[in-house]
Order: C-alpha cells, then sequence, then structure tokens
C-alpha cells in the first residue's frame, strides 16, 4: 500500500534539498533533538545549526544526543524562546525549522509552543531568511492551542505578499487532527 508520508516527512524532504554543507540552520524548537541532530548532518563539518527552546530539559536532551553523535561542534544551543532568536542568529540563515506543540515524551502536555509567540518566531525567521532560504513549520491541530496555532499561522501565512514570499500548506484533507506542513521560501 502507498504510503503518502506525514507532516514532518514532507518538512524533511524539503530540508534536504535547502540545506547544503557549509550552511546555516535554526531549529526554532529543539524539542530532543531529532531536527537538530538531521540538520547538524545537512549541515556538514562547516555549517552551523542554531537551536532554541523555553525547556532546559530539551536543551540537556539535545546536548546529550548530539555529543553521542559526535555533532555537537557543530550546534549552538539556546535556553531561549523562538520568538528572541534574532538575539542569537546571525541574518542569512538557509532555513529555519519549527516542530510545534510539546516536549516530546513529556509528561507534561500543559507546556506548550503558543500562537503568539510562534508568530513573532516565524517573523523573526523570515527577517534573518536569505534570499531563497526556507522555513518549515509541522503543527499539530490535535489539542486546542495545535488547533488555534495552526489556523493563525495559516491566516498569518496567507497575508504574504507573493512577489516576496512563497507560501506552501499541504496536509490531509480527511483527517483534520493529522500535523499539518506550511512551508515558505523567501523570494527576496
Amino acid at each position: 500500500m502507498l504510503d503518502m508520508g506525514s507532516a514532518r516527512h514532507w518538512a524533511r524532504a524539503l530540508q534536504e534539498r535547502a540545506l547544503e554543507p557549509g550552511g546555516r540552520a535554526v531549529d526554532a524548537t529543539m524539542g530532543n533533538g531529532g531536527d537538530t541532530e538531521a540538520l547538524c548532518r545537512l549541515a556538514g563539518d562547516t555549517g552551523l545549526v542554531y537551536a532554541l527552546d523555553v525547556q532546559r530539559q530539551a536543551l540537556e536532551n539535545t546536548r546529550a544526543r548530539l555529543a553521542q553523535a559526535g555533532l555537537l561542534e557543530r550546534a549552538r544551543l539556546y535556553c531561549l524562546g523562538h520568538q528572541h532568536m534574532a538575539q542569537v542568529v546571525e541574518p542569512g540563515i538557509d532555513l529555519a525549522v519549527f516542530n510545534l506543540g510539546w516536549l516530546p515524551g513529556s509528561p507534561d502536555k500543559s507546556l506548550t509552543t503558543r500562537t503568539e509567540t510562534t508568530l513573532a518566531a516565524l517573523e523573526a525567521a523570515l527577517s534573518l531568511l536569505r534570499r531563497g532560504g526556507l522555513i518549515t513549520l509541522c503543527a499539530y491541530p490535535g489539542h486546542q492551542e495545535g488547533s488555534r496555532e495552526l489556523h493563525q499561522v495559516l491566516g498569518w501565512a496567507r497575508g504574504l505578499p507573493p512577489d516576496r514570499v512563497q507560501v506552501m500548506a499541504q496536509g490531509y484533507l480527511n483527517q483534520p487532527n493529522a500535523p499539518a506542513l506550511v512551508a515558505l521560501v523567501k523570494l527576496h
């Protein structure tokens, strides 16, 4: 049977095309470090990945994961809200990755990304992105804040000027709680 994949699968395929060795990326929602590790591998020995999360546990989990994989020197980890990324990230990044929701495996599902900070972080990422750079965002509408977040992100993305930003959304039409992908390419 054909598997059409998931939002994370679609996002990874785009990320692999956008980030080459020597490139720079932001993991705006570090979590347990899965995306950070993948980005470090794509960026190679001469690239750099900035990873942010508000939870100290996320930073510790990611640091351990990258150390185990021998990739820690390719990353800069910050216990910082993603809306503040411009404080630590130099302009001209190739890619920014958002994987919204809560820390995977955490018993506390009340601590999630929030619509207001996600929208501010998207604005920051867009301003830091180089021409031709990519933002991928995976949203999880299966909980109240996740649904609100996806709705607001889609509204924000629809309002972006088409001569400056190319925007795509991908998801399953008959599965309203399935994760969705929003991807943006900065045209200039």
